[in-house]
């Protein structure tokens, strides 16, 4: 993807995303990022796309992909992105509200299926196996990881890979966190991204995506592959 028509991609979503903001009771969406890919400083707004730009553009190098499963889908703000670099896309989340209220304003493309996690197991998901599994900004929130980890890579082709990235919850992290604003309290992340990848690094090689920004690393993606 050019970087003019992500930009241009941003820009439409984010609009989105205020006005479902604008529509909605103060903090029901906070879980879901609304607040951040909405938000209205421009170093806090381009840090949160910057993210979704990396993985995209990692995911682009292997593309085109039959299945793709973004798991922790939120607001959706991935799917349509995904769309074009696979064959089929399943979505899948506990809490379906923040896409509900997204589809009313920007509908899915037809080869998008949502799946709502409370109905239907992880590892139960149709169109397994998955070329990749993304999981942005998700891990951290999950109390049983062990298990959460082994249904997904049970969903897995082999050779396929799990995509992965969340904050470091270091001290500039924090600080960052609450000069942003009230929404970001980070008091459900169970992690930080650094004892994910540390926990995972002991079972399987870690692919290094990106750190943004060094020195100072807020948010870490890296991939795993099974083999």
């Amino acid at each position: 993807m050019r970087p003019s028509d992500f930009q241009s991609y941003r820009s439409q979503f984010r609009a989105i995303l205020r006005q479902v903001l604008a529509e909605v009771e103060p903090g029901r969406l906070d879980e879901a990022a609304f607040p951040a890919y909405s938000h209205p400083n421009p170093m806090i707004n381009a840090l949160f796309w910057e993210r979704l730009r990396k993985v995209v553009q990692y995911l682009e190098a292997d593309a085109p992909y039959e299945s793709v499963l973004d798991f922790g889908c939120g607001s959706g703000v991935l799917l349509p992105l995904l769309s074009g670099l696979s064959t089929q896309v399943i979505a899948a989340d506990i809490d379906l509200l923040p896409l509900d209220r997204v589809r009313r304003h920007y509908p899915l493309p037809p080869n998008v299926q949502v799946y709502d996690l409370k109905q239907v197991p992880l590892h139960a998901l149709p169109a397994a196996p998955f070329d990749r599994i993304i999981a942005t900004d998700v891990l951290e929130h999950v109390e049983d990881l062990a298990s959460v980890m082994a249904d997904l890579l049970g969903l897995l082709k082999p050779g396929g890979q799990i995509v992965i990235s969340g904050p470091t919850e270091n001290l500039f992290y924090r600080l960052g966190r609450r000069l942003a604003g009230r929404e970001y309290s980070g008091h459900y992340h169970q992690r930080s991204i650094i004892a994910i990848r540390e926990w995972l690094s002991q079972q399987m090689p870690i692919i290094p995506i990106a750190r943004l920004y060094r020195p100072i690393t807020l948010f870490e993606i890296f991939a795993i592959r099974k083999e």
